[in-house]
């Protein structure tokens, strides 16, 4: 790589260019090795840093008063044209490297230890992403460590997702989610019989003392590693239940945010596009975090020339065009706009080679067409994949005309945007069903909650459809439940644009307290009520394949803070925003919530409601 930058200094100054990579920095024609001290100027200098690296991508520090890292570097790789370098105000050593993600700890001890056959199961108090440390005082056994977010998990050998032999010289085991851990004696593969006095060998040789006296051979302890983002939002009401469901919504919302917003800590532990966008949701009310956006966003998109949609799934393409927008809402983050507003149309331009005759998009051999785990009519073009399509066109139009594209390309993607709008209502509206049909092409007329749900959330309805999609589709048990928080998110967010505020926080209390009842301490990838205990980790086909913590989960902190206090930001820049608070619904609430630089405090007493700023 090279990154390069132009100063016109007024005095002589001084700098010094740190990299683990090999390279060197280049002023004008003279060359200097890494760590040298480099006087320079006064007038135009021209600084190249070069710099190479097999292992990881390539980095530089700048260290100096004039001369310095900043977000005015560009970076190129020889081939392409030069782009704004990555810079982060996270690294402020020349000894740190962007390649390694540093992480706070914390270190939490078991609050339960139960003997449990022939081992000891420990208990945390929530779950966590954790590396386990296992102390022995015997060293003349090896112990195997069995990890599950639920206590079945960590006991069932076979189907438990991780289990680890600690590391002979620390104890450590790698870092997982945990909530609890089994740790019992792994033995000789050859056969042994029980004894009173624990296992022992079929010569009489003892191999195991019972498990009672492993309780008290082995301590264990969780060093949790988190990534320390803050978080700026307080919330308490009279609500008990509210009030749980919002703490184990933050809870579950920071285990899944660190170097970007991931899914879940167990199983994927991976950035999906759908995932992230309702995640920027949460995090502008929550931690108001735009780095972590930003980052999450660079990582999904990855460089040009596109081959196949962000995570393989056409849906999450869409998303990826859909979350810029949602950022810029959040924090007016014109510069990132601009950065990655060229990526926006090669993706768009991507998405537009695999149009039908009607102008709507299909998918291709390999393609992922998802929007969510439910049975949709996917035959022909998927109507709720045309919704999110035409919101993407309206997207390139609204922020192309922010960072000042040329008139004519904007109006050109706003007229692709009514075309496809029209064609939508012409060819998936029901009249007689009086909802969205999931496809056209297979006759079936099938209508799901998915289509209906977005032509109220991105308009594509008028207000007298979005009136009979709630009576024909939202307030219609014939039509199947969502059983995910995903698309709950979705439902409740367009219920509450319909002014169902009331039905809203209540809905919230059912579903995401009924995973409290089921003993929840952080919120899941999916839950169906009706499914029996004993099958409710179950998905994918997996004994215990649902992720008990997923970020797509944590949707109640958006819906509390943005439909019940009220808080819209309008201009984040110049710090202006829209309190419309609806707190009848409790007896006293008070909260601080982030509005770009400011903190919005709200306190309600059920009589009289208190508002203020705060710096």
């Amino acid at each position: 790589m090279a990154f390069r930058r132009v100063y016109d200094l007024e005095e002589e100054t001084s700098f010094c260019v740190y990299s683990s990579a090999i390279g060197h920095v280049l002023v004008e024609d003279r060359k200097y090795p890494f760590g040298q001290t480099i006087h320079c100027g006064p007038g135009k200098v021209r600084i190249s840093v070069h710099a190479g690296c097999i292992e990881t991508f390539p980095s530089i520090y700048v260290k100096g008063d004039i001369i310095r890292s900043d977000n005015t570097w560009m970076a190129e790789d020889y081939t392409n044209p030069p782009i704004i370098a990555g810079f982060n105000e996270r690294y402020t050593e020349e000894s740190q490297k962007p390649s390694v993600w540093e992480y706070r700890e914390e270190v939490h001890l078991p609050v339960s230890v139960e003997v449990c056959e022939d081992g000891v199961l420990f208990g945390f108090e929530t779950e966590l992403t954790a590396v386990l440390e296992i102390h022995d005082s015997r060293k003349d056994r090896r112990l195997r460590v069995y990890c599950g977010e639920s206590r079945e998990e960590a006991l069932d050998r076979e189907h438990c997702y991780y289990s680890w032999a600690p590391d002979e010289q620390t104890g450590r085991c790698p870092r997982c989610a945990v909530r609890y851990a089994f740790v019992a004696q792994e033995l000789p593969a050859f056969k042994e019989e029980k004894t009173t006095q624990g296992l022992c060998h079929e010569n009489g040789e003892l191999l195991c003392a019972g498990a009672g006296q492993l309780k008290e051979e082995i301590k264990v302890r969780a060093i949790h590693q988190y990534t320390d983002i803050p978080v700026r939002a307080r919330f308490s009401c009279s609500d008990v239940l509210i009030d749980r469901i919002w703490s184990v919504a933050e809870h579950t919302f920071r285990l899944c945010s660190g170097i970007f917003f991931i899914d879940g800590i167990k199983r994927d532990k991976w950035i999906w596009g759908g995932d992230a966008y309702q995640s920027l949701f949460v995090n502008q009310y929550l931690m108001a975090d735009a780095d972590i956006d930003r980052r999450t966003l660079l990582a999904l998109r990855g460089n040009d020339t596109m081959t196949t949609h962000i995570n393989t799934i056409l849906d999450y393409s869409l998303y990826w065009i859909l979350s810029i927008k949602v950022h810029h809402e959040a924090y007016g983050d014109l510069a990132f706009v601009e950065q990655v507003y060229p990526k926006m149309v090669t993706l768009i331009e991507f998405c537009e080679e695999q149009l039908d005759e009607h102008g709507f998009i299909i998918g291709r051999s390999g393609d992922w067409i998802f929007i969510d785990w439910a049975d949709l009519d996917k035959e022909g073009a998927l109507c709720a994949e045309q919704m999110l399509f035409a919101e993407c066109y309206r997207t390139m139009a609204l922020l192309g005309g922010r960072i000042g594209k040329d008139a004519f390309i904007c109006g050109n993607y706003l007229q692709k945007y009514e075309t496809m709008k029209e064609n939508i209502n012409a060819f998936y509206w029901n009249a007689g069903k009086g909802a969205y049909i999931d496809s056209f092409a297979s006759g079936r007329e099938h209508v799901t909650r998915h289509a209906n749900i977005f032509a109220i959330l991105f308009d594509i309805a008028d207000g007298r459809q979005k009136v009979q999609i709630v009576q024909n589709v939202l307030h219609n048990d014939a039509v199947p439940q969502i059983t995910t928080p995903y698309f709950k998110f979705y439902e409740m967010d367009a219920l509450c644009k319909m002014g169902y505020l009331e039905e809203v926080l209540e809905r919230i209390r059912e579903y995401w307290g009924g995973m409290l009842e089921r003993g929840a301490v952080t919120f899941w990838e999916e839950y169906d009520p009706s499914v029996p205990q004993e099958e409710q980790y179950d998905m994918y086909g997996d004994k215990f394949g649902k992720s008990l913590c997923h970020a797509w989960s944590a949707s109640p902190i958006y819906l509390l803070a943005r439909y019940y206090v009220g808080l819209r930001i309008m201009d984040p820049v110049n710090g202006k925003y829209e309190l419309c608070p609806h707190l009848e619904y409790f007896d006293s609430l008070e909260c601080v919530l982030p509005a770009g630089d400011k903190q919005i405090w709200i306190s309600w007493n059920g009589k009289e409601l208190r508002f203020g700023e705060k710096q």
